[in-house]
C-alpha cells in the first residue's frame, strides 16, 4: 500500500497500532486492515482538527475504503461478526504460543513481542463492539507478560513462569488496575519507538534482551479461510459512514461564522471535473456532520460554493 502520512504527536499512543498494521501487510492483510480502522475510529476521538492529524486520518480513510472495495468477496472484511472471530483467533493462536513458551521458562524477546503484540489484537477487536470475558482476561493478561517479561530481562532477572500464584490463578487479574487500549500497553514498559523485526508484529527493541529466534515458530492463520462466527447477542457494530473521509485535507479551519457567498453576476460555465469536486465537497461535509463536526462542515461547504460560484477551487 501508498505510504501514509507520518504520525503526529497528538496521536503518539497509536503508533504501535499503526506499525502492527504495518507489519501484517504482507503477512496477514485483513489484520491490517481493521487495526487501521481501530487507529482511525480511536484517532477521531483524539485530535481531528490539526493538520498533521487531518492528512493521516484521510490516508487512513482512502486505505480501508480501496482495501474494502478490493476484498468486498472476503467474508473476513465484509462480515463484522466473521472478521471478528478471525482476528481473535490470530490473536488466540500467538497467545496459545507465548503462554507455552512462558510456561516452559524460555523467556527471551521473542515471548516478548508476541505477548505485546497479544494485547494490541485485542485491543483491535474492540473495532466489534463488546467482547468477551475471555478476551478482556487475555489482553489484560498479555499485557502484564510483557511488561513483566521485559522489566526482569532488562534487570537482569529471572522471570517467574505462568501467572502469579499458581497455575491459572489470577489470569488477566496482575493487570486489573491498568488501563485498556490505545492509551495503554507499551507506555507502561516504557517503549517509545517501534522498531522493525522480520517476521513479527513488532515492538520497540532494547539491546539489553537477548536475541531472538527465527519467526518461523510463530503460528499464523489464513485469511482465505477465516473461521466460523461465535453467535452474538448483539448486533454488529456500524463502520464510519461508506467509509467516507470525515475531515478534509490538511488545512487550517476557519473560525470565523459561515457567510453566505454571493454569486457573480451571470453563471459561471462548469467543467466535469468541477462539478466531481463540488459534489467531493459537499460529501466530506455531510460526512463531518455524521461526527458533529460542523466546522469541517461549513469548510467545506464553503469551498463547494466558492467552486460553483466563481469556478476556482480555492
Amino acid at each position: 500500500m501508498a505510504s501514509l502520512p507520518p504520525c503526529p504527536a497528538s496521536l503518539k499512543q497509536l503508533q504501535h497500532y499503526l506499525k502492527l498494521a504495518s507489519d501484517y501487510d504482507k503477512r496477514e492483510p485483513v489484520v491490517s486492515y481493521w487495526a487501521r480502522l481501530y487507529t482511525l475510529q480511536t484517532a477521531l476521538k483524539i485530535d481531528r482538527k490539526s493538520p498533521e492529524a487531518r492528512a493521516l486520518l484521510t490516508g487512513l480513510m482512502d486505505y480501508l475504503e480501496n482495501f474494502k472495495k478490493e476484498h468486498k468477496d472476503n467474508e473476513a472484511v465484509s462480515n463484522d461478526m466473521v472478521a471478528q472471530a478471525f482476528v481473535e483467533e490470530v490473536a488466540h493462536k500467538l497467545f496459545t504460543w507465548a503462554d507455552t513458551e512462558d510456561r516452559a521458562a524460555r523467556f527471551n524477546k521473542n515471548v516478548v513481542k508476541v505477548f505485546y503484540t497479544v494485547g494490541l489484537l485485542f485491543d483491535v477487536c474492540d473495532v466489534f463492539g463488546d467482547v468477551s470475558e475471555e478476551v478482556v482476561k487475555q489482553r489484560k493478561y498479555a499485557k502484564w507478560k510483557a511488561t513483566y517479561i521485559h522489566n526482569c530481562l532488562k534487570n537482569g532477572e529471572t522471570p517467574i513462569p505462568g501467572p502469579m500464584g499458581g497455575e491459572d490463578e489470577g489470569l488477566g487479574e496482575e493487570a486489573e488496575g491498568g488501563e485498556e487500549g490505545a492509551v495503554g500497553g507499551g507506555a507502561s514498559l516504557g517503549w517509545s519507538q517501534p522498531q522493525p523485526h522480520p517476521g513479527l508484529p513488532s515492538v520497540p527493541d532494547d539491546s539489553s534482551l537477548p536475541s531472538v529466534p527465527g519467526a518461523g515458530d510463530l503460528p499464523s492463520v489464513s485469511s482465505s479461510s477465516p473461521p466460523p462466527a461465535a453467535p452474538r447477542s448483539h448486533p454488529p457494530p456500524q463502520q464510519p459512514a461508506a467509509l467516507d473521509p470525515t475531515v478534509a485535507p490538511a488545512q487550517p479551519v476557519p473560525t470565523a461564522s459561515f457567510q453566505m457567498l454571493e454569486a457573480t453576476g451571470g453563471s459561471v460555465p462548469l467543467t466535469p471535473d468541477m462539478v466531481t469536486k463540488a459534489q467531493k465537497y459537499c460529501k466530506w461535509a455531510v460526512s463531518a456532520l455524521d461526527y458533529d463536526d460542523s466546522q469541517t462542515a461549513i469548510f467545506n461547504l464553503q469551498k463547494a460554493l466558492t467552486l460553483l460560484s466563481t469556478g476556482r477551487d480555492s
